[in-house]
């Protein structure tokens, strides 16, 4: 007999299941059961599946009433699951191919209680793929725990941000003793309120940097996941129901340290994702989400938004001192990648914590115009951060447009900063051609790095002036090429270029268009 049961949870996803119940039968005989509990499904879920009950090892439970959840058929597979070791997969995800042989193996010979694997992120149809949490799993990007067995993580509190159930291997009889289980019923983000009373039972954890779990992230889609469903208020009601149970469940079982670790995560991680989002969202959706969301930070222990980064404390700190919606157009800014603090800016009273940032972490403001034609010239103003900047000395800015899909290697330029009294200004100039994708539609962001004196940097993102609005342009190259060219500004004023090269090109931008206006 295998030791491991795998629970796969299905409603009306008649398309998907095949896949992902055969993901989990392919893991081979280490797995003794793959349970698939059927959520009272009304299409033809099941008949899709019973091709497949040849293998002894599918057993179909299905319940009679639909839970409104994903905790509630989770639970009766764990209930149901008679192996030594458990996980769980999504009807709408799979797992890799020896998932299970990098997380069985872990768990025997180190006898952990739990074994957390890499969760890769698949932006579906393209294929777009990225590691979940890589600060936790992605050694490429710093993460220290692959290989090691934690005793608890109240020692590596950073285990919080880590709230997926899926990417986890769990020794069945640590669950029962410590009665963990999913919250029943219509609870959206059940996974939060499950992987804390996880953690708060202090098990032995052992990493892997090993991929175990495939999230196909499908935003085309006609019924849009929980996690991507963000447009509606209910959504962030949800997550912030979700994430008290979560500050509940450590409190109860003694664990204060990690419950301020958990607010700090919310205000670093849960609020930013929802704010920069806002300048989508009507009226009525901006006044309910504050007033949600101050409500929740007036809850919070001081010492919890204090743990949280400096800009995630200016950003709560705001709401919280404001009753209504005040200026959540500046706020949005402090959440781009890296944040910016546009002006005005008062000398009187700067941000408490400013000084207590890097060279590298200040949020400067750098705005910017574009002009396209043969060649895209880009004018940028440098703001100075209450004299921080004019202390550091800057010399040149180095831009770079980066292209997101990787179509076409960076584009680089770099010019000398002209003083202007209060702030430094720039000219660079590229050629329009470099930007063209090869028929393909490229998008372009702009990013920028202050060097100084000293040789330290500054990274920024660079947003639209102003005086910038959106427009569109046809570039004809000398070779007779044409491109089209848009200047584009997101909600949260981040400069963007789309660059879309003859015919193909041309199409793609009209396919693009045709898929937002279908969505609206």
């Amino acid at each position: 007999m295998g030791h491991v049961s795998i629970v796969v949870i299905v409603y009306n996803d008649a398309s998907r299941i095949v896949s992902a119940v055969e993901s989990a039968l392919a893991q081979g005989p280490d797995v003794g059961e793959v349970i698939v509990v059927d959520d009272c499904s009304t299409d033809r879920t099941l008949d899709a599946l019973m091709p497949l009950t040849a293998d002894p090892r599918l057993r179909i439970l299905s319940r009679e009433t639909n839970s409104g959840g994903c905790g509630t058929p989770r639970n009766d597979g764990m209930a149901a699951a008679a192996s030594p070791y458990v996980m769980f997969l999504d009807s709408d995800d799979v797992l890799p191919p020896g998932a299970v042989k990098a997380l069985l193996p872990v768990a025997e010979e180190l006898r952990a209680d739990v074994v957390a694997g890499q969760c890769l992120r698949v932006e579906l149809p393209d294929g777009a793929t990225t590691v979940w949490a890589p600060l936790l799993y992605d050694r490429s990007a710093g993460a220290e725990l692959p290989g090691t067995v934690i005793e608890g993580i109240e020692g590596r509190p950073g285990m919080l941000w880590d709230t997926l159930s899926v990417n986890k291997l769990y020794r069945r009889a640590f669950l029962e003793e410590h009665g963990i289980t999913f919250p029943d019923g219509p609870f959206h983000y059940e996974d939060f309120v499950f992987t804390a009373r996880v953690y708060a039972a202090d098990p032995r954890l052992a990493v892997t940097d090993e991929p175990v779990y495939l999230w196909q992230v499908r935003r085309q889609a006609a019924k849009l996941s929980i996690s991507l469903s963000r447009g509606a208020v209910r959504n962030w009601q949800s997550r912030v129901t979700a994430h008290r149970g979560v500050v509940d469940v450590l409190r109860s079982a003694g664990r204060d340290e990690l419950a301020l670790h958990a607010q700090a995560k919310f205000c670093d991680y849960d609020l930013p994702l929802y704010l920069r989002e806002l300048p989508q969202r009507d009226r009525e959706y901006v006044a309910d989400w504050w007033r949600i969301t101050r409500e929740y930070l007036t809850s919070f222990d001081p010492e919890g938004i204090a743990r949280a980064g400096v800009v995630s404390r200016w950003i709560a700190e705001s709401i919280l001192a404001a009753p209504e919606p005040s200026d959540p157009g500046r706020l949005v800014e402090l959440t781009a990648r890296p944040p910016r603090l546009i002006p005005p800016y008062d000398p009187a009273s700067p941000p408490t914590g400013l000084g207590l940032l890097t060279t590298t972490e200040l949020p400067v403001a750098v705005d910017g115009r574009v002009r396209t034609g043969g060649s895209t010239r880009l004018s940028l103003r440098v703001h100075d951060l209450y004299g921080r900047l004019a202390e550091l000395g800057p010399r040149t800015v180095h831009v770079a447009l980066e292209e997101r899909s990787g179509c076409r290697p960076a584009v680089g330029v770099e010019a000398p900063l002209v003083s202007d009294g209060d702030g430094w200004t720039a000219e660079v100039r590229l050629s329009t051609g470099s930007l063209a994708c090869s028929g393909e539609l490229g998008v372009w962001s702009v990013r920028a790095e202050i060097r100084y004196a000293d040789g330290a940097a500054t990274p920024v993102e660079v947003r639209a002036a102003r005086s910038q609005v959106p427009r569109r342009s046809i570039v004809v190259r000398r070779t007779g090429r044409v491109l089209l060219v848009q200047t584009h500004i997101t909600g949260g004023r981040a400069l963007v270029l789309r660059v879309a090269g003859g015919l193909r090109g041309a199409r793609v931008v009209a396919q693009a268009r045709l898929r937002r206006l279908l969505g609206r």
